[in-house]
């Protein structure tokens, strides 16, 4: 019987042993995933980081180009209008001389002018 029980202790524990093989294998496997889960999840990362960076450098260089063009038709526009401005006051101009040298061909052109209107605008009696 003692003979039995010192095989069962042998058993035992080489069964320890091998669980205890079993189970370090096993952490250093999980160890390793792991280490390899975190080394993508860090690249995948710095990945998606490195995207984002390049994303707003673009959207900041399209924000200024299109801030340029809106100074850009600002200030045309605003030339435009000047020019707009200077070409009534030269209009305003000639026809203030032409009254002034020609007023009795001016009130005609006036009447004419009234005279048509209010044909085009005016209601139609039958």
């Amino acid at each position: 019987m003692s003979n039995d029980i010192t095989q069962d202790e042998s058993r035992n524990g080489n069964n320890h042993e091998r669980i205890e093989r079993a189970a370090t294998r096993f952490k250093e496997g999980t160890s390793s995933a792991v280490s390899g889960a975190k080394e993508k999840f860090s690249s995948a990362a710095d990945h998606v980081e490195s995207g984002l960076h390049r994303a707003a450098d673009a959207s900041a260089r399209g924000a200024e180009r299109a801030a340029d063009k809106a100074g850009e038709w600002r200030d045309r526009s605003a030339k435009l209008a000047s020019d707009a401005r200077d070409r009534a006051d030269d209009a305003l101009d000639g026809v203030r001389d032409f009254v002034r040298e020609k007023p009795v061909q001016s009130v005609a052109i006036a009447l004419a002018a009234g005279w048509l209107l209010g044909r085009l605008l005016g209601t139609r009696r039958h």
